[in-house]
């Protein structure tokens, strides 16, 4: 693994953020911290620290699955930092501000104390 930018266990599954998922490929990510309106659609996580902007070519791990950064919205850096929030797009291209756009072969579990974290691919 490169160097970790972010990373955060989950630690509660929105009722509905698995089916979110299956239906569109993506999961909404928000720190614990946060109370969000629509909590049954989000994965909550601990709360992190962004040590580093997250840039096309990082890697993703959301627990055994793996995922290539193919882009980054404007928004999904400030929204890490300030509140673990941000939209993960799987094998689409994501096209609003706090969505980040990944690739990868095999769709995430979405389990309390998995690790998603975002790193370097060096």
């Amino acid at each position: 693994m490169g160097v970790i930018k972010y990373e955060v266990t989950i630690t509660e599954v929105g009722k509905d953020a698995q089916r979110f998922l299956d239906t569109n490929s993506s999961f909404i990510l928000m720190d614990e911290k946060i109370h969000p309106n629509l909590k049954d659609m989000v994965v909550r996580h601990t709360v992190g620290t962004l040590e580093g902007e997250i840039a096309v070519g990082d890697k993703l791990q959301v627990g055994n699955s793996d995922f290539v950064v193919t882009k980054v919205g404007e928004n999904v850096n400030k929204d890490l930092a300030n509140g673990g929030h941000c939209t993960v797009v799987i094998n689409k291209e994501g096209t609003m501000p706090g969505q980040v756009s990944v690739k990868g072969k095999i769709m995430p579990r979405l389990r309390i104390n998995n690790i998603v974290a975002f790193y370097t691919a060096d």
